[in-house]
């Protein structure tokens, strides 16, 4: 157990939460969802008495202290799982996830994830980032969309990557193969809501998401200040079939919240080429595209989501660093074959 003190520095929030993200200091490492969960366990004392509301009142000299529990293991077994390694330094690493690998375990995937694979290639050496022995996952993306993913080596860096993150400062842009054109020109899509005119060229989807009010397992938009706030920007990059009936989106994230564009999109009436949950059950036209086009969309068997690319300030040094993905084989092969036709 390790013991940190902080004063309250001059006109703090009026709250304690946020008055201790303020002032913690930053080698600390303690994310504002880790001091909310600390607050709730009574590790958090005014005076020797324990502050457990994270609305409680404090000013400017208080001494708060905190009391951290030291990193428990983390009982998940090491594998010798291949990684696509994008960059690797002392602080992080970038990887490039393929389609089909989840990132961390969970009931009815205990192994075969990135977080095995992470805990084989650091070979023990993880941060204790939220109060356990792991890899430093500061982000997700789903099984089966693939791309850029950084992870943590030590707990400034989590902290410091996980702000940016929070803060909505990080680049993270995706391609993906959709069903028809969302093009800001079409009324019926302007005409729904939650979607806007952007800046060159783009759509903008701005909602609440949060999950399913019948499937607990899906996501689904709202509006009226429900559901965590969510804004996805999508730009047409490329039209297939005549007349134009698939495409190839970018979609940049302002926010990043579960299943985001695959909700966002099929919201807007544009879901991904394979999604079995969100993207409907839309059926080709032969007239617009020709057979083998035909065949590998509807074939295709995940959704069409690839993040290709990812920015970010390195936490330590302060460089500003940018990585990009090629399209992994199988969206490359279904993006040839709709161009051919």
């Amino acid at each position: 157990m390790a013991q940190i003190s902080v004063t309250i520095a001059a006109n703090p929030p009026p709250r304690l939460d946020k008055a201790l993200a303020r002032d913690v200091p930053e080698e600390a490492s303690l994310s504002r969802t880790r001091l909310a969960r600390l607050i709730a366990e009574g590790a958090v004392t005014r005076d020797g008495v324990v502050l457990d509301n994270p609305k409680a009142a404090v000013a400017e000299g208080d001494v708060i202290d905190i009391d951290v529990p030291q990193a428990q293991e983390y009982d998940v077994t090491p594998q010798a799982i291949p990684l696509d390694i994008v960059h690797d330094d002392d602080a992080l690493i970038v990887v490039n996830k393929p389609a089909g690998m989840v990132v961390h375990p969970a009931p009815g995937t205990p192994d075969g994830t990135l977080v095995n694979a992470l805990l084989h290639h650091f070979d023990g050496d993880l941060s204790g980032v939220g109060g356990e022995k792991r890899p430093g996952i500061v982000h997700r993306i789903d099984k089966d969309t693939s791309g850029l993913l950084v992870v943590a080596k030590s707990d400034k860096a989590h902290h410091g990557l996980a702000k940016q993150f929070e803060k909505h400062t990080a680049q993270r842009a995706y391609l993906a193969l959709v069903h028809g054109v969302p093009d800001r020109g079409d009324p019926r899509l302007l005409g729904t809501r939650g979607v806007s005119a952007g800046a060159g060229g783009e759509i903008t989807i701005t909602s609440g998401l949060a999950r399913h009010k019948t499937d607990r397992q899906k996501q689904a938009v709202y509006f009226d200040g429900q559901g965590r706030h969510a804004i996805t920007h999508a730009r047409v990059l490329e039209v297939f079939g005549t007349p134009p009936t698939l495409s190839l989106v970018e979609c940049r994230l302002e926010t990043g919240r579960t299943h985001q564009i695959r909700v966002h999109m099929a919201h807007a009436g544009h879901g991904l080429i394979g999604d079995p949950v969100y993207g409907g059950r839309r059926k080709l036209s032969a007239k617009a595209l020709s057979e083998a086009a035909m065949a590998a969309a509807s074939g295709f068997d995940r959704q069409a989501l690839h993040a290709a690319e990812l920015g970010f300030v390195h936490p330590v040094s302060g460089e500003a660093m940018l990585f990009q993905a090629p399209l992994p084989e199988d969206m490359a092969d279904l993006l040839a074959v709709l161009r051919g036709a």
